[in-house]
């Protein structure tokens, strides 16, 4: 198990991420109301609140999924609201989904070198003209595949077809994905949901890793008040589309407005936030 002394660093205290007055509504119910917050570099931060608070809806603004009703989104200084999703990538920002999106029919190797773009061999004029080109860049791939293999503790799973992964697995799966590029923020939905203990233990050790070894930003939602406790700082609350509260674990387990937000009820009941 992870302990509260294993959290990320101290981040640099500049804004990898900041959301702006950020407002998303679909006809009349205004899911993201709102939410203004900042995402320091190098931290690793968490976003909680009960369900319908926000959360995701926020995190698929902020990755160009939905565009905002208004509102602004900044990534490290540069205003990149309404940017899609393929474009963000380019520029570092990725996100993970509580449900997995994996190739099934592919290899665990597979699935990972899929991920970066620009690839000599979606040229069918390359196929044709320059396959020694696209054979060593496979190879290259295959090997960084690998690696990243190595570093989330599943080497041996490489010839598995994806489909066949736990769920854990999967959302290994699926952080190996934001190792096969130059990541600089990653987004975490849920990824402690339907994934037992173990595999639980070794993705928060993976994020951990990449954050102080590969200075990643990361970013997470999450239920398990543990989890969020081992590894998080700051943490967010988000309640009705906007943001709550913000501060240490501690803090936020003590905040009466957390308090009523999840449970409608007193501070006698506070050790059950995110229960």
């Amino acid at each position: 198990m992870i302990d509260a002394v294993s959290k990320a660093g101290p981040a640099s205290g500049a804004a990898m991420i900041a959301v702006e007055d950020l407002h998303r509504h679909f006809g009349g119910f205004h899911a993201v109301d709102g939410a203004s917050l900042e995402i320091a570099k190098g931290s690793i931060t968490g976003l909680i609140g009960p369900n319908g608070a926000g959360k995701t809806t926020l995190f698929n603004v902020i990755a160009g999924v939905l565009r905002p009703t208004s509102g602004r989104v900044l990534m490290d200084g540069e205003d990149i609201t309404g940017l899609p999703p393929h474009v963000l990538f380019h520029k570092g920002l990725l996100r993970t989904f509580q449900i997995a999106h994996e190739f099934p029919s592919m290899t665990v190797r597979e699935n990972l070198m899929m991920v970066p773009g620009g690839q000599s061999g979606e040229s069918l004029l390359n196929a044709w003209f320059a396959p020694a080109r696209i054979r060593a860049e496979e190879r290259a791939l295959a090997r960084k595949a690998d690696e990243v293999l190595e570093f989330l503790t599943i080497a041996h799973l490489a010839e598995e077809k994806a489909g066949n992964l736990s769920g854990g697995q999967k959302k290994l799966l699926e952080l190996g994905r934001t190792m096969m590029v130059d990541a600089r923020v990653v987004f975490l939905d849920e990824v402690g949901a339907g994934v037992n203990r173990t595999l639980l233990n070794t993705i928060a050790d993976a994020i951990l890793r990449l954050n102080r070894e590969r200075g990643y930003t990361f970013c997470v939602i999450e239920h398990d008040m543990d989890f969020i406790a081992r590894l998080c700082e700051p943490v967010i609350c988000m309640a009705e589309g906007r943001v709550l509260a913000e501060g240490s674990i501690d803090e936020i387990k003590a905040n009466e407005q957390v308090i009523e937000a999840y449970l409608g009820t007193g501070l006698k009941n506070r050790d059950k936030v995110g229960a």
